[in-house]
C-alpha cells in the first residue's frame, strides 16, 4: 500500500487540502496503475516558526 506524505507550512484551508489529496491520489494511481482506494496521502502541517529557508524563519 503506497503512502505519500506532503510536508507544508501550516495555513492551507481544509477544502484545499482535500483537493490536493484527491489530485495526488489520482495522479499516483494513474502513473503507477495502483488502485486509488489503496493509496494513502498524509498532509503534515509544519508551524511557520519551526521552518526556515535561506537562514530565515518562514513568514
Amino acid at each position: 500500500m503506497p503512502f505519500i506524505q506532503i510536508n507544508q507550512l501550516a495555513g492551507m484551508p481544509a477544502a484545499d487540502k482535500a483537493r490536493v489529496i484527491e489530485a495526488v491520489t489520482a495522479a499516483y494511481a494513474e502513473a503507477s496503475g495502483k488502485d486509488p482506494a489503496k493509496v494513502w496521502v498524509h498532509v503534515a502541517d509544519m508551524p511557520r516558526d519551526s521552518f526556515g529557508v535561506g537562514g530565515k524563519v518562514a513568514e
